[in-house]
């Protein structure tokens, strides 16, 4: 057997310098948010995108067994947790959703451009969030695998060679815990690759930047605030909203607004920024990959706090539009590229 080698594609020296060990002390990122009032459920990257694990700990315990939120068909996924692999595997690790419509337009969007371009690798998927796991699961019968889970497959299959592409927006927490867990599993493999988050260089920043303003052009007419909405993170990377604020700000987009759910900017913050503009109407879309708890509930819902209440209640007509950064063609390829660079560093 020729020399194993692992690769990874990190900002996190300390990261690199543990897989290349294959040494780590990861474990299970069973983590999730909620789905409505009765499940816990939500997107990445990260995301998503990745800092949904913060809220896992207290929305976990609404979790109702007996919930039966109709979110779309199951049945028209794909799980991508089948055998008979080969030795060449591209894993496509998302946070997850139980939201059935949203991770097949999503999720499996993104998986099947990665099958289209990449047809020596096999394509499969792996969740970070196993209370989604479990709640599809029991749900609607569909049963997909988590990361360990995946990787143990891959051995069971022989995989040789492992290329692993996240969905997350950010290398956040998310993205940290993934590596750490594939460097318990180096030795496993012949050759191990980690794709880049979805914003990384500052030309993903300007790939992103001109696929959400080309997705909301139509609702551009002068009066109208166009506004996503984020999940936000305690870690560091959360800087990557203000980046993306500047960036819209300096290419003369000054009518669009980044905020987020859990941290730094805060919805009040984006009410006090459209409120300085002289708007009528607000447009409200997630900038997370999936279109999940968050922009169904937090962002679309009716409730008392949401953000369409918020800026209804602020006197602006609101449209929401429930589609995940993962719909679209640009978002796709930028993680296909992403995809591409890692097995192009096998080759170093």
């Amino acid at each position: 057997m020729k020399k194993r080698r692992l690769t990874a594609l990190f900002t996190a020296a300390a990261l690199t310098a543990a897989l290349l060990a294959g040494c780590g002390s990861g474990g299970d990122t069973t983590t999730a948010a909620a789905e409505s009032t009765s499940e816990a459920a939500t997107e990445t990257a990260h995301d998503t995108t990745e800092a949904e694990t913060t809220e896992a700990s207290t929305e976990a315990e609404a979790l109702d067994p007996e919930e039966n939120y109709d979110t779309g068909d199951a049945s028209l996924d794909n799980p991508r947790n089948q055998d008979e692999i080969g030795e060449t595997e591209l894993l496509v690790v998302s946070f997850g959703t139980s939201f059935n419509d949203s991770r097949r337009l999503t999720i499996g969007a993104i998986e099947e451009a990665m099958e289209a371009a990449f047809p020596d690798y096999a394509v499969r998927r792996a969740f970070t969030s196993q209370i989604i796991l479990d709640h599809v699961e029991s749900r609607d019968g569909e049963v997909m695998d988590n990361v360990e889970e995946a990787l143990e497959r891959a051995i069971d299959n022989g995989v040789k060679t492992l290329v692993v592409q996240p969905t997350h927006l950010m290398d956040g927490l998310e993205y940290e815990e993934l590596t750490t867990t594939l460097a318990e599993y180096s030795d496993s493999f012949e050759q191990v690759a980690v794709g880049e988050p979805l914003l990384t260089s500052e030309e993903d920043f300007q790939t992103v930047l001109d696929a959400i303003v080309e997705a909301t052009a139509a609702y551009d007419d002068g009066e109208t605030a166009i506004v996503f909405m984020g999940h936000g993170t305690e870690h560091e990377a959360n800087a990557v909203y203000a980046t993306m604020q500047d960036m819209l700000t300096e290419q003369g987009y000054d009518n669009y607004y980044i905020g987020t759910v859990e941290a730094s900017p805060s919805l009040d913050d984006v009410l006090a920024a459209v409120g300085e503009g002289n708007y009528t109407r607000v447009v409200l879309r997630p900038l997370m990959i999936v279109a999940g708890d968050h922009a169904n509930n937090d962002m679309a819902g009716d409730e008392e706090g949401t953000w369409k209440q918020s800026f209804e209640d602020a006197g602006y007509q609101v449209e929401t539009v429930l589609s995940g950064l993962g719909e679209l063609d640009a978002i796709q390829q930028l993680f296909v590229d992403h995809a591409q660079a890692a097995m192009d560093s096998l080759a170093q």
